[in-house]
């Protein structure tokens, strides 16, 4: 089979690191896929490893250098590219590349499928974009949201779209299903953008208020972004320097993740909480916020991970400060999430999920 795999970058990102493990993992398979950044100046470097048999096309590279040139004509390069790969199936990720997609495909009959990777009740984008989606979904092969919580809001915001499907995200191959690491340092563990919606300032906050119960814990936080000057200043300001750690970008998370002994995960929304999915994996115990979308069903309704209403910090700073203590009930949660998500989140179910779709709308 020949996918046509369409992304915005490879940059760092959840929806990049999603897209490099199931263009590694079809390939394996003997799948042939060519990976398109749509929305990528020049050439690059997947900041996450591909496979070498992945055909990485760069958009740009066929379009002409004048900026207001390339926007125009962009859906136009990209529908000769469609005909060009002559695949059985495309799949695209991210909405300002499913309405582009769509746009170029008017016409042929090239299968689409189209990906949301966030909750679209919270996303910010313009009006134009928004809608056009509402326009051009009801014409794609298949929409496919990463959470029943998402794709049930989706169905009443765009009623016209009968074709929605929810395939979650899956655990990297490459991530090895070991015993949690029981024996790992009084580490506090956060991952992700350093953006507003992740709240690390709350989580900041939270830890400040447990700090002097329990001065043995440090809290490191993974990533780079827009509020770094800020989280450092927030830092400073509660006289924390010693015990926060802003620890920048890393290319070995899973190896990260072993070292510590709690994720917190503080955001307000998420699309699909992948830090949450693959520290689960990973042995380590989780305490989240309730938000929407994916907290709620990664931790099977709170069972498998402490879930906390959505910005209670008192509740949140409570949990966490008895959790921090309890190792007992770290060690728990632990075995429950790790094997909770691997029972539902293996990359063999998931590509199962994919293949069924990509059946049906070829089918069609």
């Amino acid at each position: 089979m020949k996918i046509l795999f369409l992304v915005s970058s490879l940059n760092a990102g959840g929806a990049e690191r999603v897209a490099c493990t199931l263009a590694n993992a079809w390939v394996a398979k003997g799948y042939e896929v060519t990976l398109v950044p749509c929305f990528t100046q020049g050439t690059g470097k997947s900041f996450y490893t591909l496979d070498e048999r992945i055909k990485v096309h760069w958009l740009s590279q066929s379009l002409p250098k004048q900026k207001w040139l390339a926007r125009l004509v962009k859906p136009l390069v990209l529908r000769r590219l469609m005909k060009e790969t002559k695949a059985d199936v495309a799949l695209s990720f991210l909405t300002n590349v499913n309405v582009m997609a769509l746009l170029a495909k008017c016409g042929l009959r090239l299968p689409l499928i189209v990906s949301e990777r966030s909750d679209p009740r919270f996303q910010k984008i313009s009006s134009s974009l928004k809608f056009l989606r509402r326009r051009l979904y009801p014409s794609a092969s298949a929409v496919v949201l990463q959470t029943e919580n998402a794709a049930n809001q989706f169905q009443k915001d765009l009623p016209a779209c009968h074709n929605l499907h929810v395939i979650p995200n899956p655990l990297p191959h490459t991530l090895p299903q070991k015993e949690p690491n029981f024996a790992a340092g009084p580490i506090l563990l956060a991952m992700g953008r350093l953006v507003e919606s992740k709240q690390f300032d709350r989580l900041i906050t939270i830890f400040s208020k447990v700090h002097r119960s329990h001065p043995d814990w440090h809290l490191h936080i993974y990533g780079e972004g827009q509020e770094e000057a800020h989280l450092e200043h927030l830092v400073i300001e509660k006289g924390l320097s010693k015990y926060i750690h802003l620890m920048g970008n890393t290319t070995t998370p899973w190896e990260v993740m072993r070292q510590a002994s709690l994720l917190a995960i503080t955001s307000r929304l998420e699309g699909f909480p992948n830090v949450m999915l693959e520290g689960m994996a990973s042995g380590l115990p989780v305490i989240a916020y309730d938000c929407p979308s994916g907290p709620r069903e990664l931790s099977q309704e709170g069972k498998v991970a402490r879930l906390i209403p959505l910005n209670n910090e008192g509740l949140f700073a409570e949990e966490l400060s008895r959790l921090m203590q309890d190792s007992e009930e770290r060690k728990q949660l632990a075995i429950q999430g790790q094997e909770a998500v691997f029972a539902r989140y293996s990359q063999e179910q998931v590509l199962r999920q994919w293949d069924h779709i990509f059946t049906v709308v070829k089918s069609q």
